[in-house]
Protein backbone atom coordinates (compact mmCIF):
# COMPACT_ATOMS: atom_id res chain seq x y z
CA UNK A 1 0.00 0.00 0.00
CA UNK A 2 1.34 3.39 -0.78
CA UNK A 3 0.59 7.05 1.01
CA UNK A 4 -2.39 8.05 0.09
CA UNK A 5 -1.69 11.16 -3.18
CA UNK A 6 -3.70 13.97 -3.17
CA UNK A 7 -4.32 16.82 -6.05
CA UNK A 8 -1.12 18.79 -4.42
CA UNK A 9 0.90 16.23 -5.08
CA UNK A 10 0.23 15.42 -8.27
CA UNK A 11 0.78 18.79 -9.60
CA UNK A 12 4.29 18.78 -7.85
CA UNK A 13 5.37 15.68 -9.39
CA UNK A 14 4.21 17.39 -12.41
CA UNK A 15 6.29 20.46 -11.86
CA UNK A 16 9.71 19.14 -10.56
CA UNK A 17 9.80 15.79 -13.11
CA UNK A 18 8.88 17.86 -15.80
CA UNK A 19 10.76 16.99 -19.60
CA UNK A 20 9.42 20.48 -20.93
CA UNK A 21 12.32 21.77 -23.08
CA UNK A 22 15.05 18.45 -21.65
CA UNK A 23 15.27 17.91 -25.56
CA UNK A 24 14.81 21.04 -27.00
CA UNK A 25 11.93 23.69 -27.41
CA UNK A 26 10.17 22.56 -30.79
CA UNK A 27 10.60 19.37 -29.74
CA UNK A 28 7.80 16.81 -30.34
CA UNK A 29 8.85 12.78 -29.81
CA UNK A 30 9.45 12.96 -25.77
CA UNK A 31 10.09 10.41 -24.37
CA UNK A 32 10.85 8.63 -27.65
CA UNK A 33 14.12 10.50 -27.55
CA UNK A 34 15.42 7.82 -25.25
CA UNK A 35 15.17 5.04 -27.67
CA UNK A 36 18.77 5.84 -29.56
CA UNK A 37 20.40 3.67 -32.30
CA UNK A 38 22.10 1.32 -29.90
CA UNK A 39 18.64 0.54 -27.90
CA UNK A 40 16.87 -0.18 -30.54
CA UNK A 41 19.74 -2.68 -31.77
CA UNK A 42 20.61 -4.38 -29.00
CA UNK A 43 16.47 -4.95 -28.99
CA UNK A 44 16.48 -6.76 -32.55
CA UNK A 45 19.06 -9.13 -31.30
CA UNK A 46 16.52 -10.13 -28.45
CA UNK A 47 15.27 -11.89 -31.31
CA UNK A 48 15.98 -15.45 -31.38
CA UNK A 49 13.12 -17.92 -32.75
CA UNK A 50 10.94 -15.77 -34.90
CA UNK A 51 8.13 -16.16 -32.34
CA UNK A 52 5.60 -13.29 -32.83
CA UNK A 53 2.94 -12.24 -30.89
CA UNK A 54 0.31 -9.64 -31.56
CA UNK A 55 -0.61 -7.51 -28.80
CA UNK A 56 -4.30 -5.59 -30.52
CA UNK A 57 -7.35 -6.80 -29.86
CA UNK A 58 -9.83 -7.10 -32.84
CA UNK A 59 -11.47 -3.52 -34.28
CA UNK A 60 -14.81 -3.62 -32.10
CA UNK A 61 -17.17 -3.29 -34.67
CA UNK A 62 -20.01 -4.38 -32.37
CA UNK A 63 -21.84 -1.73 -29.84
CA UNK A 64 -20.46 -2.77 -26.25
CA UNK A 65 -20.44 -1.78 -23.31
CA UNK A 66 -18.09 1.12 -22.78
CA UNK A 67 -17.90 1.22 -26.31
CA UNK A 68 -20.12 3.96 -27.58
CA UNK A 69 -18.67 4.27 -30.97
CA UNK A 70 -18.20 0.73 -32.58
CA UNK A 71 -16.10 0.49 -35.62
CA UNK A 72 -17.62 1.20 -38.85
CA UNK A 73 -17.32 -1.51 -41.49
CA UNK A 74 -19.34 -1.29 -44.73
CA UNK A 75 -18.74 -3.70 -47.45
CA UNK A 76 -18.51 -1.80 -50.53
CA UNK A 77 -18.50 -4.39 -52.99
CA UNK A 78 -18.95 -8.53 -52.55
CA UNK A 79 -18.60 -11.17 -53.88
CA UNK A 80 -22.87 -12.14 -54.45
CA UNK A 81 -22.60 -9.09 -56.25
CA UNK A 82 -19.19 -8.68 -58.33
CA UNK A 83 -18.88 -10.10 -61.61
CA UNK A 84 -18.19 -13.90 -62.13
CA UNK A 85 -16.55 -13.13 -65.56
CA UNK A 86 -12.29 -11.98 -65.69
CA UNK A 87 -10.90 -10.46 -62.79
CA UNK A 88 -13.25 -8.61 -60.42
CA UNK A 89 -12.76 -7.18 -56.61
CA UNK A 90 -14.51 -6.88 -53.39
CA UNK A 91 -14.24 -3.48 -51.92
CA UNK A 92 -14.60 -2.35 -48.47
CA UNK A 93 -15.23 0.91 -45.91
CA UNK A 94 -13.45 1.43 -42.49
CA UNK A 95 -14.21 4.51 -39.69
CA UNK A 96 -12.31 4.48 -36.33
CA UNK A 97 -12.90 7.04 -33.23
CA UNK A 98 -9.52 5.58 -31.70
CA UNK A 99 -9.70 7.18 -28.50
CA UNK A 100 -11.92 5.36 -25.87
CA UNK A 101 -11.64 2.05 -23.83
CA UNK A 102 -11.90 -0.73 -26.95
CA UNK A 103 -9.28 -0.49 -29.74
CA UNK A 104 -5.84 -0.77 -29.44
CA UNK A 105 -4.08 2.81 -29.86
CA UNK A 106 -1.80 4.72 -29.40
CA UNK A 107 -2.35 7.79 -27.78
CA UNK A 108 -0.19 11.21 -29.12
CA UNK A 109 1.21 13.93 -27.23
CA UNK A 110 -1.14 16.28 -28.03
CA UNK A 111 -4.05 13.88 -26.81
CA UNK A 112 -3.97 14.94 -23.13
CA UNK A 113 -4.03 18.72 -22.09
CA UNK A 114 -2.80 20.00 -18.11
CA UNK A 115 -4.32 23.43 -17.20
CA UNK A 116 -4.31 24.62 -20.64
CA UNK A 117 -1.08 22.87 -22.10
CA UNK A 118 0.10 19.81 -23.68
CA UNK A 119 3.96 18.20 -23.95
CA UNK A 120 6.41 20.71 -23.88
CA UNK A 121 4.39 23.43 -22.88
CA UNK A 122 2.50 23.83 -26.56
CA UNK A 123 -0.68 25.77 -26.03
CA UNK A 124 -3.70 23.21 -26.25
CA UNK A 125 -5.30 25.85 -28.84
CA UNK A 126 -2.67 24.01 -31.10
CA UNK A 127 -5.06 21.37 -31.55
CA UNK A 128 -7.94 22.61 -33.61
CA UNK A 129 -10.79 21.37 -35.82
CA UNK A 130 -8.30 20.45 -38.33
CA UNK A 131 -6.15 18.67 -35.99
CA UNK A 132 -3.06 18.87 -33.82
CA UNK A 133 -0.57 21.12 -35.45
CA UNK A 134 2.07 20.27 -32.29
CA UNK A 135 2.93 17.56 -30.94
CA UNK A 136 0.56 14.76 -33.39
CA UNK A 137 1.05 11.19 -33.79
CA UNK A 138 2.93 11.90 -36.59
CA UNK A 139 6.09 11.47 -34.22
CA UNK A 140 6.01 7.75 -34.46
CA UNK A 141 5.97 7.73 -38.70
CA UNK A 142 9.07 5.80 -38.82
CA UNK A 143 7.79 3.47 -36.31
CA UNK A 144 8.91 2.74 -32.78
CA UNK A 145 10.94 -0.16 -32.21
CA UNK A 146 12.79 -0.88 -28.62
CA UNK A 147 12.82 -3.61 -25.51
CA UNK A 148 9.70 -4.19 -24.48
CA UNK A 149 9.44 -5.71 -21.29
CA UNK A 150 5.96 -6.90 -19.45
CA UNK A 151 5.23 -6.29 -15.75
CA UNK A 152 2.67 -9.70 -15.10
CA UNK A 153 0.86 -7.97 -12.33
CA UNK A 154 -2.40 -10.25 -12.41
CA UNK A 155 0.69 -12.73 -12.23
CA UNK A 156 2.57 -11.34 -9.16
CA UNK A 157 -1.04 -11.28 -7.37
CA UNK A 158 -1.69 -15.53 -8.35
CA UNK A 159 -4.82 -14.36 -9.69
CA UNK A 160 -6.49 -14.41 -13.26
CA UNK A 161 -6.97 -10.87 -13.27
CA UNK A 162 -7.17 -7.81 -11.09
CA UNK A 163 -10.90 -6.57 -10.21
CA UNK A 164 -11.92 -3.02 -11.88
CA UNK A 165 -10.58 -0.66 -9.51
CA UNK A 166 -7.65 -2.36 -8.64
CA UNK A 167 -4.68 0.19 -8.20
CA UNK A 168 -0.79 -1.01 -8.72
CA UNK A 169 1.22 0.98 -6.71
CA UNK A 170 5.29 1.62 -7.28
CA UNK A 171 6.00 -1.20 -4.97
CA UNK A 172 4.12 -4.16 -7.06
CA UNK A 173 5.82 -2.86 -9.80
CA UNK A 174 9.33 -3.57 -8.23
CA UNK A 175 7.79 -6.63 -6.78
CA UNK A 176 7.32 -7.78 -10.09
CA UNK A 177 10.71 -6.77 -11.57
CA UNK A 178 12.24 -9.44 -8.54
CA UNK A 179 9.90 -12.32 -9.36
CA UNK A 180 10.85 -12.11 -12.77
CA UNK A 181 14.06 -11.28 -12.69
CA UNK A 182 14.16 -8.42 -15.45
CA UNK A 183 14.76 -4.29 -14.69
CA UNK A 184 13.18 -1.88 -16.85
CA UNK A 185 15.69 0.77 -17.98
CA UNK A 186 15.45 3.71 -20.12
CA UNK A 187 14.21 3.25 -23.53
CA UNK A 188 11.91 0.33 -22.45
CA UNK A 189 8.70 0.30 -23.76
CA UNK A 190 6.95 -0.62 -20.71
CA UNK A 191 3.62 -3.36 -21.07
CA UNK A 192 1.92 -3.52 -17.37
CA UNK A 193 -0.66 -6.73 -17.76
CA UNK A 194 -3.64 -6.81 -15.04
CA UNK A 195 -5.41 -9.85 -16.85
CA UNK A 196 -8.47 -7.49 -18.46
CA UNK A 197 -8.70 -10.32 -21.64
CA UNK A 198 -9.57 -12.84 -19.52
CA UNK A 199 -11.62 -11.29 -17.40
CA UNK A 200 -13.54 -9.68 -20.01
CA UNK A 201 -13.91 -13.21 -21.52
CA UNK A 202 -15.09 -14.69 -17.73
CA UNK A 203 -17.58 -12.07 -17.01
CA UNK A 204 -18.48 -10.16 -20.51
CA UNK A 205 -17.93 -6.06 -21.26
CA UNK A 206 -17.88 -3.65 -18.61
CA UNK A 207 -18.52 -0.04 -18.77
CA UNK A 208 -15.42 1.10 -17.38
CA UNK A 209 -16.71 4.75 -16.95
CA UNK A 210 -19.74 3.74 -14.88
CA UNK A 211 -19.33 0.05 -14.22
CA UNK A 212 -16.58 -0.22 -11.73
CA UNK A 213 -13.14 0.98 -13.30
CA UNK A 214 -9.89 -0.68 -14.49
CA UNK A 215 -7.39 -2.19 -13.00
CA UNK A 216 -4.18 0.04 -13.24
CA UNK A 217 -1.33 2.39 -12.37
CA UNK A 218 -1.80 4.48 -8.98
CA UNK A 219 -0.11 8.05 -9.57
CA UNK A 220 2.82 6.84 -7.13
CA UNK A 221 4.17 5.18 -10.51
CA UNK A 222 4.75 8.61 -12.14
CA UNK A 223 8.24 9.48 -10.57
CA UNK A 224 9.17 5.37 -11.19
CA UNK A 225 7.84 5.94 -14.60
CA UNK A 226 10.28 9.21 -14.95
CA UNK A 227 13.08 8.13 -13.10
CA UNK A 228 13.51 4.68 -15.32
CA UNK A 229 13.30 6.72 -18.33
CA UNK A 230 9.98 4.44 -19.76
CA UNK A 231 9.98 5.43 -23.13
CA UNK A 232 6.02 4.12 -24.04
CA UNK A 233 3.48 2.62 -21.51
CA UNK A 234 0.97 0.40 -22.23
CA UNK A 235 -1.79 -1.75 -20.58
CA UNK A 236 -4.10 -4.08 -20.99
CA UNK A 237 -6.36 -1.23 -19.32
CA UNK A 238 -6.09 2.44 -20.33
CA UNK A 239 -2.95 2.54 -17.71
CA UNK A 240 -4.33 4.56 -15.14
CA UNK A 241 -6.49 3.13 -12.33
CA UNK A 242 -9.65 3.58 -12.46
CA UNK A 243 -10.93 5.69 -10.52
CA UNK A 244 -7.69 7.04 -9.41
CA UNK A 245 -8.48 7.35 -5.81
CA UNK A 246 -7.61 11.48 -5.62
CA UNK A 247 -10.05 14.03 -5.52
CA UNK A 248 -9.43 16.53 -8.36
CA UNK A 249 -7.07 14.00 -10.49
CA UNK A 250 -9.40 12.23 -13.11
CA UNK A 251 -6.38 10.39 -14.70
CA UNK A 252 -2.81 11.15 -13.04
CA UNK A 253 -1.35 8.80 -15.33
CA UNK A 254 -2.53 9.90 -18.66
CA UNK A 255 -1.88 13.73 -17.16
CA UNK A 256 1.19 14.17 -16.38
CA UNK A 257 2.77 11.00 -18.59
CA UNK A 258 1.52 12.26 -21.96
CA UNK A 259 1.46 16.29 -20.97
CA UNK A 260 4.66 16.48 -18.76
CA UNK A 261 6.71 13.37 -19.29
CA UNK A 262 6.22 13.15 -23.02
CA UNK A 263 5.44 9.55 -22.58
CA UNK A 264 3.37 8.15 -25.55
CA UNK A 265 0.35 5.81 -24.09
CA UNK A 266 -0.49 2.47 -25.67
CA UNK A 267 -4.30 1.83 -24.56
CA UNK A 268 -6.46 -1.19 -24.54
CA UNK A 269 -3.39 -3.50 -25.47
CA UNK A 270 -4.47 -7.45 -25.92
CA UNK A 271 -2.06 -8.65 -23.61
CA UNK A 272 -3.27 -12.22 -22.25
CA UNK A 273 -1.52 -14.09 -25.46
CA UNK A 274 1.81 -12.17 -24.99
CA UNK A 275 1.56 -13.39 -21.04
CA UNK A 276 0.84 -16.94 -21.40
CA UNK A 277 4.24 -16.84 -24.14
CA UNK A 278 6.12 -15.18 -21.61
CA UNK A 279 5.12 -17.13 -18.43
CA UNK A 280 5.61 -20.94 -20.83
CA UNK A 281 9.20 -18.92 -21.55
CA UNK A 282 10.43 -17.96 -18.26
CA UNK A 283 11.42 -14.18 -20.31
CA UNK A 284 9.80 -11.04 -20.23
CA UNK A 285 11.52 -9.12 -22.68
CA UNK A 286 11.34 -9.04 -26.03
CA UNK A 287 11.64 -7.14 -29.11
CA UNK A 288 8.90 -4.17 -29.85
CA UNK A 289 7.03 -3.21 -32.78
CA UNK A 290 5.00 -0.34 -32.65
CA UNK A 291 3.56 1.02 -36.38
CA UNK A 292 1.23 4.10 -35.86
CA UNK A 293 -0.71 5.08 -39.11
CA UNK A 294 1.14 8.10 -40.99
CA UNK A 295 -2.21 10.59 -39.94
CA UNK A 296 -0.85 13.99 -40.25
CA UNK A 297 -2.26 16.26 -37.35
CA UNK A 298 -3.83 13.23 -35.90
CA UNK A 299 -4.34 12.71 -32.16
CA UNK A 300 -3.92 8.74 -31.63
CA UNK A 301 -3.52 5.77 -34.35
CA UNK A 302 -5.18 2.48 -34.21
CA UNK A 303 -1.97 0.03 -33.75
CA UNK A 304 -1.20 -4.00 -33.51
CA UNK A 305 1.81 -3.80 -31.53
CA UNK A 306 4.47 -6.86 -31.65
CA UNK A 307 6.30 -8.98 -29.76
CA UNK A 308 9.02 -10.78 -31.33
CA UNK A 309 11.40 -13.24 -29.21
Amino acid sequence: MSEVLEKNDIDQIAQNLSNWGRWGIDDERGALNFITTEIRSAALDLIRDAVVVSCSLPLPVEPQPGNPRPVEHHVLRGGDVASREGLSFSLDYFSIASHGMSTTHLDALCHAFSNGKMYNGFDQNEVRSDGAMKNSIMAGQDGIVSRGVLLDIAGLKNVDWLEPGTPIYRTDLEEAERRQNISVREGDILLVGTGRDLRRASVGHWDARTGGGLAGLYADCLPWLHNRGVAVLGCDGVSDVMPSGIEGSHQPIHEVAIAHFGIHIIDNMALDRLTTVCRQRTQYEFAFFLSPLRLERGTASPVNPLAIF
